[in-house]
């Protein structure tokens, strides 16, 4: 049971700074304490756990302005910040993991503008039914973190231009564009800042955990640790990750998510695979490649080896059946 919560802002907008702190936070969090994070990037693509990078961005566009691509922790699709929007992470051991509670903060810190915001589908918040707080979910160690965008004045033509927009998965969602499905905060609440949202959501945390959250510096923390997180989140290997020479590739985007199978066989065997995906929860895709390299180059061996994998709900096991037809319905 949470008895004791901490508040902590970023004091500064480098991306791989605020990722690296992120992840200290979520090392050190201890039990029955709940920290919320809050944080802002500035011109900044963050990609999820196993997208990949050169399909989800412009990454030449983006370099050339100065900007910065980073990939997080968590799944999910890719995402534009800057100075505009507000990212928020709750930090708990895995048993405190309340995800509803936690929407509640943002709820009614909403709430506190005036605004009637409500959650939808599994990772959004919307307004009137457009998305202004797309969330993401990690967990490791027995901890877990919830993170998400608040989105109060993002410059819309630069998200535009440096994402490379999924047409089919505007599709599945019944939109056109981008700009017709997302939509800043200060279109409902005009003059709203970014200082305002940080007051409210404060707030709201000390309501909804009954507790007053204790105030923390960013310098109060390992600063070394720090580095070293930092050190990786802005090397090439971890950002762009490795490519191998494949000869088949396995791509398809259900409701769940999209997922890209790339496959090197040598010999009648997979020598080597690499899964990109966008799904919220990696951990069973993850598990695959593991469990298939050095199998023959059998879709009944491949798929029977992918029943070893533990599901932890009902939508890893849709995911999975999924994966798992994709596969029987090819060629090979």
């Amino acid at each position: 049971m949470i008895n004791r919560a901490a508040y902590i802002e970023s004091n500064q907008t480098y991306p791989y700074k605020n990722l690296a702190i992120e992840e200290y936070l979520l090392d050190h969090v201890e039990k029955n304490q709940i920290i919320l994070y809050l944080w802002q990037n500035r011109q900044t693509i963050v990609i999820g756990k196993n997208q990949n990078a050169w399909k989800e961005c412009k990454t030449s566009e983006l370099e050339q302005d100065g900007g910065f691509l980073v990939r997080r922790l968590s799944g999910g699709g890719a995402v534009y910040h800057d100075l505009g929007n507000l990212n928020f992470t709750f930090l708990v051991s895995k048993e405190d993991y309340d995800l509803e509670k936690q929407m509640e903060v943002i709820l009614l810190a909403v709430q506190k503008l005036g605004l009637n915001a409500v959650k939808s589908g599994r990772n959004d918040i919307t307004i009137d039914g457009k998305k202004f707080s797309g969330n993401a979910f990690y967990d490791r160690g027995g901890k877990s973190y919830h993170h998400g965008t608040l989105m109060v004045k993002v410059v819309m033509e630069d998200l535009q231009k440096y994402l490379n927009v999924d047409t089919e998965k505007l599709k599945s969602k019944s939109v056109d564009s981008v700009r017709a499905r997302v939509a800043n905060l200060s279109e409902f609440c005009p003059g709203l800042t970014i200082a305002i949202l940080k007051e409210k959501l404060l707030e709201a945390f000390g309501e909804v955990y009954q507790v007053k959250p204790e105030v923390w510096d960013t310098q109060q923390l390992h600063q070394e640790e720090i580095e070293m997180n930092e050190n990786r989140f802005s090397s090439w290997d971890f950002i762009f990750g490795r490519k191998i020479q494949f000869q088949y590739e396995i791509t398809q985007r259900f409701t769940w998510g999209d997922i890209c199978m790339k496959l090197n066989v040598d010999g009648g065997r997979i020598k080597d695979v690499i899964i990109y995906s966008d799904a919220m929860n990696q951990n069973p895709i993850e598990a695959i490649p593991s469990l298939i390299i050095g199998l023959e180059f059998n879709k009944s061996h491949v798929v029977s080896a992918m029943e070893q994998i533990q599901c932890e709900g009902l939508n890893d096991q849709e995911m999975m059946k999924d994966i798992k037809e994709l596969i029987y319905s090819q060629e090979f």
